[in-house]
């Protein structure tokens, strides 16, 4: 049986891991207001944007523009994954990481190859460790990031598939419904499968200075920085929310291990007073006799 001694050390420990919790706890909330705000205020720019590119791209030929074409053969496919750059946050960066392993089983099983670009530190170690081709890698980018890392990893998306290295694109990153659930969601970036007017919302018919297919030219770049930066918003939000409700479990189960040492010690004392008092008891019927 431990000590009183070990107990009360065992005790100090617990709480000050509960400090320490805690204290993340509530570094991770406020971080999650921002990120939530920003995010929630970026959504209906995004779906506006998506439903214009389908009502356009829906009144053109596909050959309108290289990011329309699907290849005829895919022999290689570039996977964007989006990760954290730390843990804490529950198995936040397993299900995206189990996502990307998944979708790699099944373009391996079909004979087609898969390059990594990983943006976050946890994804790009673990693919790394197992030896997978990571092609490019952004670490320490969730602390402070705007529209232009979108744009970089957008760059980084499109150079290989112009130059037909890659025939198809894909993003993978955690998309947040709620404090608890925060969903690894895959989206295609490229080719773009045009929308219909159903898909995308009510019919509207936009009219374009200059023409639609040369219009094009200069809107689908954007779109694919419009969806990387969405990527960005939504990871970011899952992440803090994700590492919130991991503290926030922590600091519970401190609660309850600190109650659970609080029993045992009071009864390893009663058992030590209790010895004390038989020797004490013990030793004056000893005297008596």
């Amino acid at each position: 049986m431990p000590t009183l001694r070990d107990i009360r050390q065992k005790i100090a420990a617990v709480k000050k891991t509960q400090q320490i919790t805690k204290a993340m706890n509530m570094v991770s909330a406020a971080k999650l207001r921002g990120a939530q705000t920003r995010m929630e205020q970026f959504r209906p720019y995004a779906a506006a944007f998506r439903q214009m590119l389908g009502s356009i791209a829906s009144r053109v030929e596909p050959e309108a523009h290289p990011f329309f074409q699907q290849a005829e053969k895919v022999e290689k496919v570039q996977l964007v994954l989006m990760t954290a750059d730390r843990g804490l946050c529950g198995s936040f960066n397993m299900n995206l990481i189990n996502a990307a392993e998944k979708f790699i089983r099944q373009k391996k099983a079909e004979g087609i190859e898969v390059v990594l670009t990983t943006v976050g530190r946890k994804g790009r170690d673990y693919f790394r460790r197992r030896k997978y081709d990571i092609r490019q890698s952004y670490v320490d980018v969730w602390n402070k990031f705007d529209f232009s890392n979108a744009q970089a990893v957008g760059r980084e998306a499109v150079g290989p598939f112009n130059t037909q290295e890659v025939q198809e694109v894909y993003l993978i990153y955690a998309n947040f419904i709620n404090m608890v659930i925060q969903r690894p969601t895959m989206v295609q970036l490229l080719p773009i499968v045009p929308e219909t007017a159903q898909a995308a919302g009510p019919t509207q018919e936009y009219l374009t200075e200059p023409a639609a297919d040369e219009f094009l030219g200069y809107l689908l770049p954007r779109y694919i920085n419009v969806s990387v930066y969405q990527g960005f918003l939504e990871n970011s939000t899952s992440e803090h929310a994700a590492r919130m409700t991991a503290m926030d479990n922590a600091s519970s189960n401190c609660k309850d291990m600190i109650t659970s040492l609080t029993l045992v010690m009071n009864k390893a004392r009663q058992a030590a007073i209790t010895k004390e008092l038989m020797d004490i008891i013990g030793g004056a019927e000893a005297l008596k006799g």
